[in-house]
């Protein structure tokens, strides 16, 4: 059985999905979750995820497009609240983000979690891969080279190979389009020391009534050396609803990872649950 990496994306984002990523955690069908540390939920949900500590990687969901920043953000959050995606993507596609603001904010997020857990992070990505997007991702390497100078953690790469895309044929233009915004990360990231995944899937588009499962049997094709699934499982809250747009697809995560057939969408694929910090 080859091992790949399940990462749940959002965890702290609201209580209700954090309800659903623990559930998961407890069950055993995730291996890996991301915490977002500039949400107001964060300090009550990291007590429950201490216990997980050494079983699953945890890291830190870099987060600039959902709420207040940890950190004075006058240019990016002149208001207090961090600006949605398309603004983040055009500013920085245009080279006028104010990498100082969010080098700073990067790092705030990072040593929140460390203050908070007393250890580092197993990894790092990025919430709608934020942290890989061209401008952001020169102040994600600069803040972790002040970091990091000796053990590193491990950094999503949200690319995948164009073959490995197509043969997933799902959600490929969406796959495609993110691969081509990160294109360079992964190599500068592997350049500069860190390790990344080799392999990327779980790109959807969250709308309820499409089919969990079998879009789930598509990330497992065309795996990489280093396969790593994201997902977005949780419950439902009125904070969701005020932050998020996917909503109503994310105790349908939850159900299907806790049912029979993901189990068996494994074991047909030949994978199985792993670490990508351990292999």
């Amino acid at each position: 059985m080859t091992p790949f990496t399940l990462c749940a994306d959002d965890y702290a984002m609201t209580p209700a999905v954090t309800r659903g990523i623990l559930a998961l955690l407890e069950a055993e069908r995730i291996s890996a979750t991301g915490a977002m540390t500039n949400r107001p939920h964060w300090q009550v949900a990291l007590r429950e995820l201490a216990v997980f500590h050494g079983r699953v990687d945890l890291g830190v969901h870099l987060n600039l497009t959902c709420g207040a920043p940890l950190t004075a953000m006058p240019r990016l959050a002149p208001g207090g609240e961090l600006p949605k995606l398309p603004a983040i993507l055009r500013v920085g596609v245009l080279g006028r983000l104010p990498l100082d603001e969010i080098e700073a904010e990067i790092i705030a997020q990072i040593e929140a979690f460390a203050q908070a857990t007393g250890h580092a992070p197993d990894f790092i990505d990025g919430h709608q891969h934020v942290h890989a997007l061209p401008g952001v991702r020169r102040a994600l390497l600069a803040a972790l080279t002040q970091l990091f100078p000796g053990a590193k953690p491990y950094i999503r790469d949200p690319a995948d190979s164009a073959p490995a895309i197509r043969a997933r044929k799902r959600h490929a233009a969406k796959a495609m389009l993110l691969a081509g915004l990160a294109a360079p990360f992964g190599k500068r990231m592997r350049s500069a020391g860190f390790v990344t995944n080799a392999g990327f899937a779980g790109y959807s588009a969250f709308k309820p009534r499409d089919e969990y499962g079998a879009d789930f049997a598509r990330y497992l094709i065309a795996p990489g050396a280093r396969h790593l699934v994201m997902c977005h499982p949780g419950f439902v809250d009125d904070v969701l609803f005020r932050v998020e747009p996917a909503t109503e697809s994310r105790p349908l995560e939850v159900a299907y990872f806790t049912s029979p057939a993901f189990a068996d969408c494994l074991a047909a694929a030949g994978m199985r649950l792993g670490r990508l910090q351990t292999g």
